[in-house]
This record gives structure tokens, C-alpha cells and sequence, in this order.
């Protein structure tokens, strides 16, 4: 599957938060191009945060597994989502070493948890 272009900014500028189990790619919406100079503002004022799940096969070779995963980040993020400033566009990362883990939607929403706060990517950041 071809990466959206928006995946493939995030993957080319923006950071990366490691975890046990997920890494965290995320990009800050840029400066408008279509704002004048008497008014800058940035394009993401307004916009709600975008977020993309990404598991390969190297996790697990069984869609089951990779599909019960990614519904268990889903939710986590769905709590989350509240607290996430807007204007972000996020990636989630799940590691191969993720399947051998006993995946409890607890453990992934405090590991999210500590990447978005460590990117700063929380309101308040804590």
C-alpha cells in the first residue's frame, strides 16, 4: 500500500519517540502558504489531529492478530484523544516485539500515554 502524502511528511520531518512495544512519529502543521505576511497564522489553528496506525507483518504474519492489535491502539487513542492538542498528525508504529506481549488495551494506553507526553503532543503535557 502507497503511504499518504501527509504519512510521508511525518515520516520525512517530523519526530520520533521510541517506546517498549510503539514508536511515535508525529509532525506540528505548518505555516499556511496561503496567509499573507500581515496575516500569519498556522494552517492547523481549528483542525482536528490526524493519526495513522501502522503494524506490519513482521508482528505478527496472522491479520487476526495485527487487526485485534491495532483495534486495541484505536481505543487507547479514542480515550486519549481529548487530551491531544489539535493540529498534530500522528503515527503509531507497533513494533515487532508487540506480539509476544500480552496485548491488555491498559498497557498500550499508558505507553501512549507516556509517548505523548514526552513529545509534548498532551494539553498541558502531563
Amino acid at each position: 500500500m502507497k503511504p499518504s502524502h501527509e504519512g510521508t511528511r511525518v515520516f520525512r520531518r517530523g519526530f520520533r519517540c521510541h517506546g517498549s512495544y510503539l514508536t511515535l512519529r508525529g509532525l506540528r502543521s505548518s505555516l499556511s502558504k496561503e496567509s499573507s505576511v500581515d496575516t500569519v497564522r498556522p494552517n492547523w489553528v481549528g483542525l482536528p489531529t490526524r493519526i495513522g496506525i501502522s503494524i506490519s507483518t513482521k508482528v505478527s504474519k496472522r491479520a487476526v492478530v495485527r487487526n485485534r492489535i491495532k483495534r486495541q491502539i484505536a481505543s487507547a487513542l479514542y480515550k486519549l484523544l481529548p487530551k491531544i492538542s489539535p493540529g498534530w498528525r500522528l503515527v503509531v508504529i507497533v513494533k515487532p516485539t508487540t506480539a509476544q506481549w500480552e496485548c491488555i488495551s491498559q498497557q498500550f494506553l499508558q505507553e501512549l500515554e507516556q509517548l505523548l507526553v514526552k513529545a509534548e503532543v498532551l494539553n498541558g503535557h502531563s
